[in-house]
């Protein structure tokens, strides 16, 4: 069950991004409530889809210090491009 819902999660979430590009949105704002989605949706691919919620602590460091990573990648590549 905690799979479905996890799932509808991340349409709600994919569908809040495409909606936002639709509407025209922009600005500094969105592109941090932009990056968030990215790092809540890359966690609950980590930990349910990955099944890596209940593995040891060590590969959820690593798996999540990775996602940290690009995420922080991705905000430099947007704040070095303004």
């Amino acid at each position: 069950m905690r799979v479905y819902l996890v799932w509808l999660l991340l349409v709600m979430l994919t569908l809040l991004t495409w909606w936002a590009g639709k509407a025209g949105f922009s600005g500094e704002g969105l592109v941090a409530a932009l990056l968030a989605s990215i790092f809540i949706k890359g966690h609950f691919v980590i930990a349910d889809f990955m099944v890596l919620r209940d593995v040891a602590f060590l590969w959820r460091v690593l798996v999540h210090g990775w996602l940290i990573l690009v995420s922080c990648l991705i905000f430099l590549a947007y704040w070095v491009g303004m």
